[in-house]
Protein backbone atom coordinates (compact mmCIF):
# COMPACT_ATOMS: atom_id res chain seq x y z
CA UNK A 1 0.00 0.00 0.00
CA UNK A 2 1.40 3.44 -1.02
CA UNK A 3 2.35 5.90 2.08
CA UNK A 4 -0.02 8.81 1.41
CA UNK A 5 -3.17 5.83 1.19
CA UNK A 6 -2.02 4.23 4.52
CA UNK A 7 -2.19 7.95 5.92
CA UNK A 8 -5.46 8.74 4.54
CA UNK A 9 -7.41 5.83 5.87
CA UNK A 10 -6.66 7.46 9.14
CA UNK A 11 -7.52 11.05 8.48
CA UNK A 12 -10.23 12.11 11.10
CA UNK A 13 -10.96 8.44 11.64
CA UNK A 14 -9.25 6.19 14.18
CA UNK A 15 -10.86 2.74 14.62
CA UNK A 16 -11.04 1.42 17.94
CA UNK A 17 -12.11 -1.51 19.99
CA UNK A 18 -11.22 0.04 23.48
CA UNK A 19 -14.28 2.37 23.59
CA UNK A 20 -14.70 5.68 23.95
CA UNK A 21 -16.44 8.92 24.97
CA UNK A 22 -19.68 10.41 24.02
CA UNK A 23 -20.08 13.95 25.01
CA UNK A 24 -23.01 14.15 27.15
CA UNK A 25 -24.18 10.70 26.73
CA UNK A 26 -22.10 7.91 28.09
CA UNK A 27 -18.46 6.35 27.97
CA UNK A 28 -17.80 2.64 26.85
CA UNK A 29 -15.02 0.60 27.89
CA UNK A 30 -14.26 -3.05 25.86
CA UNK A 31 -18.00 -2.54 24.99
CA UNK A 32 -19.35 -1.96 28.72
CA UNK A 33 -20.56 1.00 29.65
CA UNK A 34 -18.91 2.66 32.78
CA UNK A 35 -21.82 4.79 33.69
CA UNK A 36 -23.98 1.54 34.38
CA UNK A 37 -22.10 -1.55 33.95
CA UNK A 38 -18.48 -0.50 35.53
CA UNK A 39 -19.43 2.09 38.34
CA UNK A 40 -19.45 -0.58 41.14
CA UNK A 41 -15.61 -1.55 40.05
CA UNK A 42 -13.00 -0.77 42.22
CA UNK A 43 -10.15 1.54 40.65
CA UNK A 44 -8.12 -1.40 40.31
CA UNK A 45 -10.93 -3.86 38.91
CA UNK A 46 -11.39 -1.05 36.16
CA UNK A 47 -7.55 -0.64 35.75
CA UNK A 48 -6.63 -4.68 35.40
CA UNK A 49 -10.24 -4.47 32.79
CA UNK A 50 -9.26 -1.72 31.13
CA UNK A 51 -5.55 -3.34 29.94
CA UNK A 52 -6.52 -7.24 29.92
CA UNK A 53 -10.46 -7.21 29.34
CA UNK A 54 -9.86 -9.77 32.45
CA UNK A 55 -12.82 -9.15 35.29
CA UNK A 56 -11.95 -10.80 38.35
CA UNK A 57 -11.87 -9.14 41.96
CA UNK A 58 -9.28 -11.40 43.00
CA UNK A 59 -6.61 -10.63 40.47
CA UNK A 60 -7.36 -6.73 41.44
CA UNK A 61 -6.97 -7.36 44.55
CA UNK A 62 -3.42 -9.64 44.34
CA UNK A 63 -1.94 -6.73 42.21
CA UNK A 64 -3.42 -4.01 45.36
CA UNK A 65 -1.00 -6.34 47.51
CA UNK A 66 1.69 -6.34 44.88
CA UNK A 67 1.30 -2.57 44.86
CA UNK A 68 1.37 -1.77 49.04
CA UNK A 69 3.77 -4.79 50.02
CA UNK A 70 6.37 -4.57 46.61
CA UNK A 71 6.32 -1.25 45.09
CA UNK A 72 6.29 2.04 47.21
CA UNK A 73 8.45 2.48 49.54
CA UNK A 74 8.06 5.96 50.96
CA UNK A 75 12.34 6.22 50.70
CA UNK A 76 14.15 9.18 48.70
CA UNK A 77 17.31 7.17 48.70
CA UNK A 78 15.63 4.68 46.23
CA UNK A 79 16.01 5.25 42.50
CA UNK A 80 12.73 6.29 41.01
CA UNK A 81 11.67 8.32 44.34
CA UNK A 82 15.23 10.01 44.15
CA UNK A 83 13.68 12.06 41.07
CA UNK A 84 10.63 12.89 43.06
CA UNK A 85 11.97 14.26 45.98
CA UNK A 86 14.76 15.99 43.40
CA UNK A 87 11.59 17.48 41.86
CA UNK A 88 10.91 18.49 45.42
CA UNK A 89 13.65 20.28 46.24
CA UNK A 90 13.79 22.28 42.96
CA UNK A 91 10.30 23.29 43.64
CA UNK A 92 9.00 21.96 40.50
CA UNK A 93 4.93 20.30 40.25
CA UNK A 94 3.96 16.80 41.86
CA UNK A 95 2.59 15.85 38.08
CA UNK A 96 6.13 16.59 36.71
CA UNK A 97 7.59 14.32 40.14
CA UNK A 98 5.51 11.20 39.67
CA UNK A 99 6.00 11.31 36.04
CA UNK A 100 9.68 11.43 35.95
CA UNK A 101 9.43 9.00 38.29
CA UNK A 102 7.55 6.55 36.45
CA UNK A 103 9.93 7.06 33.98
CA UNK A 104 12.87 5.96 35.55
CA UNK A 105 11.27 3.01 36.76
CA UNK A 106 11.66 1.07 33.43
CA UNK A 107 15.24 0.40 34.16
CA UNK A 108 17.37 -3.14 34.07
CA UNK A 109 18.11 -3.72 37.56
CA UNK A 110 14.72 -2.84 38.79
CA UNK A 111 11.35 -1.66 38.26
CA UNK A 112 9.42 -2.63 34.88
CA UNK A 113 11.91 -4.59 32.82
CA UNK A 114 12.65 -7.03 35.79
CA UNK A 115 8.31 -7.40 35.84
CA UNK A 116 8.11 -8.20 32.63
CA UNK A 117 11.15 -10.54 31.57
CA UNK A 118 10.68 -12.68 34.83
CA UNK A 119 7.30 -13.35 33.43
CA UNK A 120 8.46 -13.79 29.74
CA UNK A 121 10.87 -16.54 31.69
CA UNK A 122 8.75 -18.35 33.64
CA UNK A 123 5.88 -19.09 30.60
CA UNK A 124 9.61 -19.90 28.09
CA UNK A 125 10.77 -22.12 30.70
CA UNK A 126 7.26 -23.65 31.24
CA UNK A 127 7.13 -24.16 27.00
CA UNK A 128 10.91 -26.61 27.50
CA UNK A 129 9.58 -28.08 30.55
CA UNK A 130 6.52 -29.29 28.63
CA UNK A 131 8.89 -30.31 25.56
CA UNK A 132 11.01 -32.72 28.10
CA UNK A 133 13.60 -30.34 29.20
CA UNK A 134 14.71 -30.61 32.40
CA UNK A 135 15.40 -27.14 34.93
CA UNK A 136 19.01 -27.30 35.00
CA UNK A 137 19.43 -26.86 31.72
CA UNK A 138 17.36 -24.15 30.98
CA UNK A 139 18.54 -22.10 33.93
CA UNK A 140 22.11 -23.06 31.86
CA UNK A 141 20.86 -22.17 29.08
CA UNK A 142 19.53 -18.33 30.54
CA UNK A 143 22.71 -17.80 31.95
CA UNK A 144 25.33 -18.67 29.05
CA UNK A 145 22.15 -16.44 26.96
CA UNK A 146 21.85 -13.81 29.08
CA UNK A 147 24.29 -13.90 32.25
CA UNK A 148 21.25 -13.70 34.93
CA UNK A 149 18.13 -14.72 35.51
CA UNK A 150 15.23 -12.04 35.90
CA UNK A 151 13.64 -12.04 39.24
CA UNK A 152 16.75 -13.69 41.44
CA UNK A 153 19.81 -11.79 42.72
CA UNK A 154 19.47 -8.24 44.19
CA UNK A 155 21.89 -5.62 43.50
CA UNK A 156 22.05 -4.23 47.47
CA UNK A 157 21.19 -7.10 49.37
CA UNK A 158 21.38 -10.75 49.17
CA UNK A 159 17.52 -11.58 50.37
CA UNK A 160 14.59 -9.48 50.12
CA UNK A 161 12.18 -8.72 52.70
CA UNK A 162 9.15 -8.52 50.38
CA UNK A 163 8.69 -12.05 49.23
CA UNK A 164 7.35 -13.92 52.82
CA UNK A 165 4.67 -11.04 53.56
CA UNK A 166 3.61 -10.85 49.47
CA UNK A 167 3.44 -14.66 49.44
CA UNK A 168 1.75 -14.84 52.86
CA UNK A 169 -0.75 -11.78 51.02
CA UNK A 170 -1.35 -13.93 48.02
CA UNK A 171 -2.39 -17.58 49.75
CA UNK A 172 -4.99 -15.71 52.22
CA UNK A 173 -6.81 -14.56 48.76
CA UNK A 174 -6.23 -18.01 47.47
CA UNK A 175 -3.75 -17.54 45.31
CA UNK A 176 -0.03 -18.87 45.45
CA UNK A 177 -0.56 -22.87 44.77
CA UNK A 178 0.12 -22.53 40.94
CA UNK A 179 2.72 -24.41 38.50
CA UNK A 180 4.55 -20.57 38.13
CA UNK A 181 4.96 -19.68 41.30
CA UNK A 182 6.05 -23.74 42.01
CA UNK A 183 8.34 -23.38 39.47
CA UNK A 184 9.91 -20.00 40.34
CA UNK A 185 11.02 -21.05 43.89
CA UNK A 186 12.29 -24.47 42.13
CA UNK A 187 14.53 -22.39 40.19
CA UNK A 188 15.31 -20.01 43.54
CA UNK A 189 16.86 -23.72 44.90
CA UNK A 190 18.43 -24.89 41.97
CA UNK A 191 20.33 -20.77 42.06
CA UNK A 192 20.42 -20.64 45.40
CA UNK A 193 22.91 -23.83 45.54
CA UNK A 194 24.76 -23.02 42.61
CA UNK A 195 28.12 -20.78 42.81
CA UNK A 196 25.87 -17.58 42.27
CA UNK A 197 24.08 -17.62 45.24
CA UNK A 198 21.03 -15.79 43.75
CA UNK A 199 18.27 -15.50 46.26
CA UNK A 200 14.66 -15.17 44.78
CA UNK A 201 13.54 -11.24 44.30
CA UNK A 202 10.07 -10.23 44.38
CA UNK A 203 9.95 -9.60 40.63
CA UNK A 204 9.96 -13.59 40.30
CA UNK A 205 7.29 -13.62 42.90
CA UNK A 206 5.17 -11.40 41.31
CA UNK A 207 5.40 -12.23 37.92
CA UNK A 208 4.90 -16.00 38.49
CA UNK A 209 1.61 -15.12 40.69
CA UNK A 210 0.07 -13.58 37.97
CA UNK A 211 1.19 -16.08 35.02
CA UNK A 212 -0.42 -18.37 37.43
CA UNK A 213 -3.64 -16.23 36.68
CA UNK A 214 -3.15 -15.71 32.76
CA UNK A 215 -1.21 -12.53 32.94
CA UNK A 216 0.87 -11.82 29.81
CA UNK A 217 4.42 -10.34 29.96
CA UNK A 218 2.60 -7.31 28.62
CA UNK A 219 -0.22 -7.39 30.37
CA UNK A 220 1.45 -7.22 33.93
CA UNK A 221 3.73 -4.54 32.31
CA UNK A 222 0.70 -2.51 31.85
CA UNK A 223 -0.71 -3.21 35.59
CA UNK A 224 2.28 -2.16 37.04
CA UNK A 225 3.32 1.27 35.24
CA UNK A 226 1.84 3.05 38.18
CA UNK A 227 2.52 0.46 41.06
CA UNK A 228 5.53 2.82 42.20
CA UNK A 229 3.87 6.37 42.97
CA UNK A 230 2.61 5.49 46.12
CA UNK A 231 6.02 5.91 47.02
CA UNK A 232 7.15 8.67 44.79
CA UNK A 233 4.57 11.18 45.89
CA UNK A 234 5.11 11.09 49.64
CA UNK A 235 9.07 11.96 48.70
CA UNK A 236 7.89 14.53 46.76
CA UNK A 237 5.78 15.93 49.82
CA UNK A 238 8.74 15.55 52.11
CA UNK A 239 11.12 17.40 50.10
CA UNK A 240 8.93 20.11 49.84
CA UNK A 241 8.95 20.89 53.28
CA UNK A 242 12.47 20.78 53.62
CA UNK A 243 14.89 24.29 52.95
CA UNK A 244 14.71 24.52 48.57
CA UNK A 245 18.16 22.80 46.96
CA UNK A 246 18.87 21.03 50.39
CA UNK A 247 18.01 17.56 48.77
CA UNK A 248 21.76 15.68 49.22
CA UNK A 249 24.07 18.26 48.61
CA UNK A 250 27.32 17.59 47.63
CA UNK A 251 30.34 19.98 48.26
CA UNK A 252 33.13 20.53 45.19
CA UNK A 253 35.59 19.43 48.18
CA UNK A 254 34.11 16.28 47.79
CA UNK A 255 35.09 15.43 44.10
CA UNK A 256 38.00 13.72 43.04
CA UNK A 257 38.40 15.75 39.72
CA UNK A 258 41.12 15.00 37.42
CA UNK A 259 40.39 16.77 34.96
CA UNK A 260 42.33 20.28 33.05
CA UNK A 261 43.67 23.28 35.25
CA UNK A 262 41.44 25.37 33.38
CA UNK A 263 38.02 24.12 35.35
CA UNK A 264 39.68 22.89 38.44
CA UNK A 265 38.93 25.59 40.69
CA UNK A 266 35.06 26.05 39.47
CA UNK A 267 32.52 26.45 42.18
CA UNK A 268 28.63 25.77 41.95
Amino acid sequence: MPVHSKFEMFEDNWRTSMGGWFPGEKVILRGRDVFTELNHSSWMEYLLFAVTGKESPRIARLMEGMWVICTSFPDPRIWNNRVSALAGTTRSTGVLAAAASVAVTEATLYGLKPIKGATDFFYRADGRLNQGENLEQIIKSELKQYRSVYGYGRPIVRGDERVEPMMAFARSIGCGEGKFIKIAFEVAEYLSNSRLKYQINIAAVCAALLADEGLSPMDFYHMATLAFTAGAMPCFIDALDQPEGCFFPLRTSRLNYTGGEEIKHWRV
